[in-house]
């Protein structure tokens, strides 16, 4: 099929098969290697993506579901060699150790914070409940989150 879509805000057009997976095609076809497949059945958030202002699992999108959508990955947060707010505030809450969750991490969190500038511990809490880590007991996530929103 070809496959047309905005992927971090540049208009991509490639020929693929329809079966194909959005996280194998922005790793093997785009080259963009930040998102990472954790369980590759939508459990651990590893693979997570914003498509069309919502965090996806893109090891469940399939590439017929990405027709026309505007994708945008973990490698879109940081802007001429400046890592974003959300990137910073993780690294200065020590929410990242292993680093294998905190792409997908970080998309969760930054589409909660597109749509809710200021949220709630609790709201924190349910973006990222799709989310899996087993490094750092979520607290130090929790935190970094919030001090971006601030």
């Amino acid at each position: 099929m070809n496959l047309r879509f905005t992927i971090n805000n540049k208009e991509v057009q490639l020929e693929v098969e329809e079966s194909m997976r959005l996280l194998d095609i922005l790793r093997l076809e785009l080259g963009l290697t930040g998102t990472k497949e954790g369980c590759g059945i939508g459990e651990c958030g590893a693979c997570t993506v914003i498509m069309n202002g919502d965090a996806v699992c893109s090891c469940l999108v399939l590439a017929a579901q990405a027709q026309g959508a505007s994708v945008e990955t973990v490698e879109n947060l940081e802007q001429d060699g400046v890592l974003s707010r959300l990137q910073q505030a993780f690294l200065d809450h020590g929410a990242i150790q292993c680093g294998f969750c905190t792409p997908g991490m970080l998309m969760s969190a930054k589409a909660l914070l597109d749509k809710n500038a200021h949220p709630s511990e609790e709201e924190i809490r349910q973006a990222l409940e799709g989310n899996l880590c087993r490094c750092t007991g979520y607290i130090p996530i929790i935190e970094a989150v919030k001090a971006a929103a601030q």
